[in-house]
């Protein structure tokens, strides 16, 4: 296959990247290219960004959370994990997609791994998953990515796709927990994962060149990084529907909150506990229905002056207490 040098780390551009090969290169035969992100955590096209993945540890690591166009679960990468892009046009999807999945496992096996398809959107190597991967059509074209976990940082990824407690349900699709494997067992003969990645790509290619993208292309790239997959109103906004719960003890007593985070914001909000207050919660709950999930958002929608007071109706609360009731695992 022909195959295209993508070396930017930045989940992402790297989205983007995929969209733009998959809807505007030509593609009469298909072409491939391997990529890598720096830390990041990728959700699938229907899931939600608060139900699958902790926030707060993303934040806290400096790992970037960005949002594909294909569906399936979230997965972490890092600089250890191979990602794998196949696009083409596809008259016969039934025998393209596996077709495009066994160049991967082919070239695997050639290497040494013993790797087979799952009965789901896995490649296992002895029972034990080593590469998620996703589809997507458009038009008349067909692509393919994944993951090739070389030396993965498993606590990392443990810690990043573990939902904190709080968080009870999604209506989105849900992540499947798999055990999982590092190719680096497996693959004695290179010291890292640069050299990995030079041979696969050189079983891939099979003696093919390079399809190159010229200047206009890679801006468009770019463009598209940034008008799309950059945003707020993508990454966060997309998720469907999640709904959450907290308690914890204060000085007025057992504060207890119910809510929901809809394409990014709180709704159906509702109070119980222990606690004393001057007034009734519902005042606050109407404060916040309609605000980004975000703590800067509900703090600010918490001191505006519209409305009760935290104080009002939770005794000695404050505003930065019960925003991190709801936003602090």
């Amino acid at each position: 296959m022909k195959y295209i040098v993508n070396e930017s780390n930045e989940a992402r551009y790297n989205m983007a990247f995929d969209e733009y090969a998959l809807q505007c290169l030509p593609l009469d035969e298909p072409v491939f290219f391997l990529w890598r992100n720096a830390p990041s955590v990728i959700i699938g096209l229907n899931q939600s960004a608060y139900a699958e993945v902790n926030l707060n540890y993303l934040d806290e690591q400096g790992i970037s959370l960005a949002r594909r166009v294909t569906g399936g679960g979230a997965v972490y990468h890092d600089l250890q994990n191979l990602n794998y892009t196949i696009a083409g046009k596809s008259s016969d999807l039934a025998s393209d997609y596996p077709d495009y999945l066994h160049y991967v496992v082919n070239a695997l096996r050639e290497l040494g791994v013993p790797a087979e398809l799952s009965g789901r959107n896995d490649i296992m190597v002895e029972g034990r998953k080593c590469s998620g991967f996703a589809k997507r059509v458009y038009k008349d074209r067909l692509m393919i990515h994944g993951t090739l976990m070389f030396d993965v940082d498993f606590e990392k990824l443990r810690k990043a796709l573990s939902v904190p407690g709080s968080k009870l349900e999604a209506s989105g699709v849900a992540s499947v927990r798999s055990k999982v494997a590092n190719l680096k067992e497996y693959l004695p003969q290179f010291d890292d994962i640069l050299q990995f990645r030079d041979a696969l790509h050189k079983i891939l290619a099979a003696g093919d060149g390079e399809l190159v993208l010229d200047a206009s292309q890679l801006a468009q790239i770019e463009a598209e990084a940034n008008e799309k997959f950059r945003t707020w109103d993508w990454v966060y906004g997309r998720s469907p529907e999640a709904a959450f719960r907290a308690s914890r003890k204060f000085a007025c007593g057992t504060v207890e909150v119910f809510w929901s985070v809809v394409h990014g914001q709180l709704c159906n909000i509702s109070f119980g506990g222990d606690f004393l207050g001057n007034l009734a919660p519902e005042g606050i709950a109407a404060r916040l229905d309609g605000v980004r999930f975000e703590r800067e958002h509900i703090l600010r929608a918490l001191s505006d002056g519209n409305g009760p007071s935290v104080q009002d109706c939770f005794d000695s609360l404050t505003a930065e207490e019960l925003a991190d009731l709801l936003t602090v695992a």
